[in-house]
Order: C-alpha cells, then structure tokens, then sequence
C-alpha cells in the first residue's frame, strides 16, 4: 500500500487510541489515506512515508468524533452573536450585560439575546419590571437556557397585547403577579404571543450564525450532531433548514448533520406529507433531513413536564396540575406508526414520566403495526423515567438519548425541581445506570445552547453525578450516585451510540475502512483520576482526514 496521508502514533506511551467499539478496546496507532481509516495498530506505523503527516499521541488520546445526537447549533450561533448571558449566573450580572449590550446597539428594533439560568430569579421568573430598568426605549424578548421560557419587558408586552385579560394559550403559561397581570415571564407556548413578532433574521445573518455554532462544536472534538428542530420558524431566527441546505450546497458544512423536522404540535397528520416532500428536498452533501422531532413535554422548573402524577407544591402536598402532554395520543399514536413505516427516525423530547411512556407506547404502536423496521427511533432528555419503563428501551429498541450535564445536584435542580416532584419521583431522575444494566442502547447530545456542547463535561457528570469544573455551581454531593455509569460507556454513548441514532454507519468507531473523523484529547482520562475528567480539552478536530479545529 502506498504511504498514508496521515497517521497517529502512540509513541513510547501505547495504547493511547479509544476505538469506541463494543469491546471498548484500545490500539496504539491509527493511518489515513483519501478521508479514511486504512490501519489500525503496528500496521500503520508502516504506513508512514515522506508526505505523512505524523501526529504523536505522546500521552494524549485519540478517539472517534464526538458525535451529538440532540443540539442546536444555528441558534447557539446567533445567541453567541447577539445579547449572549450564558456564561453569566446571577440576575444583576444578566441586567448589567443587557444594559451595556443596549447601549452598543442603539439601532437594534428589538433587544434579542438569552441564555439566563431560572436559578438566579425567585421561582425561577424575572420581571418586567427589572428589564425595563435596563431596556426602557424598546422590546425585549431573552429566552432563557432551556428555551421553554422568555424574560420579556413592558413594551414586549404591550405590543403583544398581553394584559391580565388574555388567556393562557393551552401549551403554555403567562406568568403573572398576585393581582393577574402579566409579570414579564412566558412560558412554553405563551413565548409565541411575543417571538411571532420579532424581525426576521436575514439569510446571511443566518449564514454567518451557523458557521459560529459549528466553530463552536468542533472546538470541542465534535464532528456530527443532529439538529433538533428544523423546517419551521420555531424560534425567531427563522427555520434552519434552508440555511443547512445554502452551507451544504455551498461546501461550507464540515461536520455531518441530521435534520429533524419538526412535528407541527398545532396540525394533525395531515402534515405527513409535508414531512415526506421536505425529506425528498432536504438531503445536500453531508445534510440528511431525515429525522422527525416531536416534542411531548415541556420542563419540569416550570411544570409543563407531563408527570403521572400532579406536581407538588414545594411542602410535599399534591396540586392538581400535571403538565403538559402537548401531542394528543390518539394523533401520537397514529403519526408514529406511520412516520415509521416510512423509514423515518422519531426523535422524542420527553421530560416527564408520562411524557417517556407516552413516547414509548407510541414506538409499541408502531412495532406492532409495522414489525421492526430498524429505524434508531430515541428519546431525549429522560429526565424523570418510572422504573416500570426502564426495561422497555431495550426490548422496544428505543435508544436513551442522555443530556448527561443535567444529572447533577444544583441551584436549579434543588430549588426548582426537587420540592415539587417529590421524594420518590426525583429517586427516578437520569437513570443511566438503570437504563445500562436493563440493556439500553444510549446515546448522547448536549441541547446547546440550552448548555454547552462539550462533551467531556457532560461525561464527568454522568461518571461522577457531579457538575465538572467549568460548571460548578456550589458544593452538592454526587446525585444519585447508582445511576453513575463508567467512562468508557459514556465514551461509546457520546460516539457510536449517537452515530447510530444519526445513521451514519460508517462514524461512530476507529477500524479500517470508517470514514476519518477524529477528536485528539490533551489527555488519557482513563488515566486520571474520575474527578478530572472534566478538565479534558480537545486538542484537534479531523473530518475525513481533513482538520477543521486546532487548539
């Protein structure tokens, strides 16, 4: 065989490539020729002739690209290039941020930005009232890290016509004062009453978003994700799906995408066929819009997460409001086992223990309907799972798509969500280690810009069931330290095991014929010890042999 364009060796240190297949095994050397894996251990290191690039391992570890299956990068783009609060954590922090951003863009119609944490607002709802203090002169419309709620001002309002008279839209809330008035923080389906009237991004602002966001991801060794809502104007930015195709079309998209199409929650299953027309249409270069998102729930902080049982009210007492299940069942039901007989992936947002079984029986449906068919139908979030539906994942072949950051004790976790799901309930929250001794195909995504996208913060969590360094929030103990799962599992989860949900068979593992697609580590963590694995950095990002991100 001629000389490799490139191989990496592990020098005097061995060992040093994670092959992410299902033996969790480990090689010393890896050689790319032409975009792909041609060898694997002592036979690459032959490979090495007077043009290859040589990258010694020297201690640091090679692994298949992260891959995440449940992100959404065209969004946390524009977040990063309009009021950006995410890496902020307290309330006068967040108005000192808008008032200086405010006063640098006097020419802006509307203030737009986010990324705030409800942990820093009583009850987890800001005001209008302190948004005007800061943005008097026109709209504001922040939604904050989760995207299931918005920080508005009174002239937001005002211009929506929401006063103390206008109802709750049936998927969401107003939140309100002890008089009714609106009090300057919407939930859910009540943010529409607002972002329906925010100006329209340009394409190329858009443009120039996504290629932001996909700078961002693969600073962090990620080379394929699914983006978990496009072909709609879910959010204010504009549907994502043309700006895929335009960034595809153009060569500008280096990392590989799935599409999920959002599932309309307001139309039936006459929107079927609108789904099938915009598969045959959405399939450029390294994008597929070959997935389907339908979106059970809300959150849990705000009590749209669909629970089996009512939510409490903070002293253990029950209420009568149990959530949201925001797709009817008998529509549910339906859509699934015909999506599924038309071979497309159901990707799931399910917070609530109702809404996992609800998604669950709608997977049964469709086996029953249909026969396994093979298509990577998954479920992301499972926050609050009930252990009867555990052992369902593996025998209904419904991989757990695990946001494993949020599996830790903090602000938001203890004040928001502990005192109102209960003692037993909250016993029930991220089971991953359940859901891997029942035999569960698991898979990973951050659902940035709700969070961040790096993967090895989110993979201490899950080994630790403590927040990483970079997102330490206060000293808590491990939370719920039997769901842990150990570092290789979480590895696999965050590589193969969202390959597979993405369709991309030939990603996800290191063996010779696999497209070339790596993330070079700073470090071994398995070498470390559990508490520093947070601290990994990437150090290079390749896509088909060809490196998109250097340190």
């Amino acid at each position: 065989m001629a000389s490799a364009d490139l191989v990496f060796t592990g020098g005097s240190y061995g060992g040093r490539v994670f092959l992410s297949d299902a033996s969790r095994g480990r090689a010393d050397a890896v050689a790319v020729s032409g975009g792909r894996i041609v060898a694997v251990g002592a036979d690459a290191a032959e490979l090495i002739g007077p043009a290859t690039s040589v990258v010694d391992l020297d201690g640091r570890m090679l692994l298949p690209g992260f891959q995440d299956a449940h992100v959404h990068p065209l969004w946390g783009g524009l977040d990063l290039l309009r009021c950006d609060l995410s890496d902020l954590s307290t309330a006068a922090q967040y108005l000192e941020r808008i008032r200086d951003y405010a006063v640098a863009h006097p020419a802006d119609e509307w203030l737009l930005g986010g990324g705030w944490q409800m942990s820093a607002f009583p009850g987890g709802t800001p005001t209008a009232e302190a948004l005007d203090s800061v943005v008097p002169d026109r709209p504001a419309f922040l939604p904050n890290r989760d995207g299931h709620g918005a920080w508005v001002n009174s002239r937001a309002l005002e211009l929506a016509g929401i006063t103390r008279d206008t109802p709750d839209p049936a998927d969401g809330r107003i939140e309100r004062d002890a008089d009714g008035n609106p009090s300057g923080t919407l939930h859910e389906g009540a943010m529409t009453l607002v972002n329906r009237l925010l100006p329209t991004e340009p394409h190329e602002r858009l443009r120039e978003a996504l290629a932001v966001g996909q700078r961002h991801l693969h600073s962090f060794g990620i080379t394929a994700w699914q983006d978990a809502i496009v072909g709609t104007q879910y959010s204010d930015a504009g549907d994502p799906l043309p700006v895929y195709l335009a960034a595809a079309a153009a060569g500008e998209l280096t990392g590989r995408v799935v599409g999920s199409l959002w599932w309309d929650r307001t139309r039936g299953l006459e929107q079927i066929d609108d789904l099938v027309a915009l598969r045959e249409t959405g399939r450029v270069g390294r994008f597929a819009a070959t997935s389907i998102k339908i979106m059970q729930d809300g959150v849990a902080e705000n009590f749209t997460a669909s629970m089996l049982e009512p939510y409490c009210d903070g002293h253990g007492h029950p209420t009568e409001n149990a959530g949201i299940s925001f797709v009817p069942l008998e529509i549910l039901n339906e859509a699934a086992a015909r999506l599924d007989a038309l071979g497309f992936t159901l990707h799931f947002h399910a917070i609530g223990d109702r809404a996992v079984r609800e998604c669950l029986d709608a997977v049964e449906t469709a086996l029953r309907r249909n026969g396994p068919r093979g298509n990577p139908h998954h479920i992301s979030h499972i926050q609050v799972v009930h252990p009867d539906d555990v052992p369902r994942f593996r025998r209904l072949g419904v991989t757990a798509n695990m946001q494993m950051l949020w599996a830790t004790l903090e602000p938001q976790m203890v004040d928001l969500t502990l005192p109102f799901l209960g003692d037993e309930r909250s016993s029930w929250q991220y089971p991953f280690g359940d859901l891997l001794r029942a035999g569960a195909a698991l898979a990973a995504g951050s659902d940035w810009s709700v969070s961040t996208p790096d993967p090895m913060a989110a993979i201490h969590t899950a080994v630790n069931r403590r927040s990483a360094p970079s997102e330490w929030e206060g000293d808590y103990p491990p939370f719920l330290p039997e769901q842990a799962i150990d570092l290789g599992t979480a590895l696999h989860a965050y590589t193969a095991g969202s390959a597979r949900v993405n369709s991309l068979p030939e990603t996800g593992t290191i063996r010779v014929g696999m497209l070339a697609d790596l993330a070079l580590l700073d470090r071994d963590p398995f070498e470390g010890p559990a508490s520093e694995i947070g601290d990994t950095r990437v150090l290079g990002t390749w896509v088909e042999g060809e490196q998109v991100y250097e340190a």
